[in-house]
């Protein structure tokens, strides 16, 4: 029997989680969720057998080949992290569903606008409740933008700009081993660079600014490779009459930047940037707050995972805010909706891409052929 996101939290106050999925980001997850002091993680699920010893190596009583028998077999579950490849997103939400559980889904939501919508068709009709891990708003240097805009010590921000870039999946050059098939596959990912770390930017932007319009955009690729590793998008908000530039990539370094991020709000009285807001020595402690947190493990006191890597600690953020209000009954801060809202901008954006592209190639012929007409006979 489907149950509903009111069924719970009869005699405590305890979530039990799933994850499936505990590759990369699947571990940050399942790390964050083994801290949490209310949170009881059970079970994980993962088609990749290092991935399951891994998971098992951190505390996960049983993990699973496929994430459908552990669902099919964990009957306590409240909810289940989705941190699978994005092809995987809608028939994990379909699984979810039919058993009941609430899902924490990687982002983007889905592969397509199309694919998200049926995905939380199926939610509502379940009666589960949908959470989408965009998580720049919950990084303190963006927080701090957004407070410092909202006192309005800079005016009007009649231009913004956004910059987010990260490592290609080939790794840095040379690329020794081959990398997982599906991020290289626009198919199975969705896209490019645009999904990969658009759709962040965008969730950001809409948190700062209301509504966004896409006024133009281009594709790039500095790689022989399927699908774009770079794009910038023109925007408009409207109700702040703001401009704003984006743009991601996601290229072969040598060595990766220590902030990945940047955010600028030009207003009319002053000037508001996210390295301004940024932790001191965010990167810095690391050893000493891990030999903390082993002593705290034992000692029952409060654990700070992430605490020196301010990235992972947005993942735990916004997890925690998840399951508490799923403990509460109550809507996802961050929902169906709002991931649904990101692909949206992402189609716009490709679309227009491909427009200007297409218009491109089609001034190119005719420039081409008004040269050969005009070009005059020559006589011998």
């Amino acid at each position: 029997m489907v149950r509903t996101v009111l069924r719970r939290w009869t005699d405590s106050s305890a979530l039990t989680l799933g994850v499936l999925g505990v590759g990369n980001i699947g571990m940050v997850h399942l790390k964050s969720a083994l801290s949490m002091p209310e949170v009881t993680v059970p079970a994980a699920a993962d088609a990749v057998p290092e991935n399951r010893d891994r998971a098992e190596s951190a505390g996960v009583a049983r993990t699973y080949d496929d994430y459908a028998t552990l669902l099919e077999h964990e009957d306590d579950l409240d909810a289940v992290v989705v941190a699978l490849p994005p092809f995987l997103h809608a028939d994990a939400v379909e699984e979810a569903a039919a058993h009941g559980v609430d899902v924490f889904v990687e982002k983007p939501l889905a592969r397509s606008v199309e694919e998200a919508e049926e995905m939380l068709e199926t939610a509502e009709e379940a009666g589960i409740a949908v959470g989408v891990d965009h998580t720049l708003r919950y990084q303190p240097d963006m927080a701090g933008v957004k407070e410092a805009y909202q006192d309005g010590s800079v005016g009007h921000v009649p231009y913004a700009s956004i910059t987010r870039l990260n490592d290609h999946p080939l790794g840095k050059p040379p690329a020794d081993e081959a990398p997982p098939e599906w991020p290289m596959d626009p198919d199975a990912a969705g896209g490019g660079s645009l999904v990969e770390l658009g759709v962040h930017c965008f969730d950001v932007l809409e948190w700062l600014f209301g509504d966004l319009e896409v006024v133009d955009a281009t594709m790039g690729k500095s790689l022989d490779i399927p699908a774009e590793d770079a794009a910038t998008v023109m925007l408009r908000a409207p109700e702040t009459d703001t401009t704003i530039t984006l743009h991601c990539g996601t290229y072969q370094w040598e060595q990766l930047p220590e902030v990945n991020t940047r955010l600028r709000l030009e207003g009319v009285t002053g000037t508001i940037s996210n390295k301004d807001h940024m932790p001191g020595n965010f990167y810095a402690g690391a050893a000493t707050s891990a030999l903390t947190n082993v002593v705290n493990r034992f000692t029952g006191g409060e654990t700070d995972v992430f605490g020196p890597t301010f990235y992972l600690q947005a993942h735990y953020d916004a997890l925690e805010d998840f399951c508490e209000a799923i403990r509460e009954g109550e809507t996802p801060p961050v929902d169906g909706r709002d991931g649904l809202r990101t692909l949206e901008l992402t189609e716009t954006a490709y679309e227009l891409a491909a427009e200007s592209e297409s218009e491109g190639d089609g001034e190119s012929e005719d420039e081409a052929a008004d040269a050969t007409l005009e070009t005059p006979e020559v006589t011998t």
